[in-house]
């Protein structure tokens, strides 16, 4: 109970702890329900509550919120849409501004992790927590991408057949860590193109955020 109760308190402190928690679930939780319509309408509402997640997070850093705002609401839109009329243009344009919001996210949460000359608690947490959602808006450009061009990508398993969100995200996962584990390949030259701007942003990120949060924390051990 009380292991509980303080890790209710350590999400509620640091947004960016409960959104890295709540992504890294989804991860889990994506092979178990996808194949089934009763699990896309809970995944689609777990995809709302990241959202909501991730909003919060953003409007804790000095960036500015009304186009945050703005793209959640209109994704939840398009979401309550889709779900009861579905409609192939509307998955294109839900993946199309789920991938801006992530987009500005991360900007926001990188922003905040930049603000100052001191790495906090919250803005280590951040740095995983934007990498999962860099992860995400390369996942959903992914989408659209295979939307506008089909066969943008394939795998070993079921080559023919489109790609999932969860291949898709698994893809953009194994681009932006640099590990090259995939087994899933770009084919059409905008689907390369896009593959070779995540792994550019993935080094990027590494050098030039989270060096900069090592340095700063051994920095300050080191004053101590």
């Amino acid at each position: 109970m009380v292991v509980t109760r303080n890790l209710f308190v350590l999400l509620r402190r640091h947004p960016s702890a409960a959104l890295l928690t709540a992504q890294l679930l989804g991860v889990l939780l994506y092979p178990w329900l996808e194949d089934s319509h009763g699990g896309q309408v809970l995944l689609t509402l777990f995809g709302l509550m990241v959202l909501g997640l991730a909003l919060r997070v953003v409007r804790r850093s000095p960036a500015a919120t009304q186009w945050a705002l703005a793209l959640a609401a209109c994704v939840v839109a398009l979401s309550v849409w889709q779900a009861l009329a579905p409609r192939a243009h509307l998955l294109l344009a839900m993946a199309l501004l789920e991938s801006a919001f992530y987009f500005y996210a991360t900007g926001a949460l990188i922003r905040y992790m930049l603000q100052d000359e001191v790495a906090t608690t919250d803005e280590l947490i951040a740095a995983g927590a934007t990498f999962t959602v860099l992860a995400w808006a390369f996942a959903h450009l992914y989408m659209a991408c295979q939307l506008l061009a089909p066969g943008s990508f394939i795998a070993a398993v079921r080559p023919e057949s489109a790609r999932s969100w969860f291949e898709l995200l698994f893809l953009s996962f194994t681009s932006l860590a640099g590990v090259g584990l995939s087994d899933i390949v770009p084919i059409r030259p905008m689907a390369r193109s896009l593959v070779m701007l995540e792994e550019f942003a993935g080094v990027m990120y590494i050098a030039g955020v989270v060096s900069r949060l090592v340095g700063l924390t051994l920095s300050r051990r080191a004053g101590r």
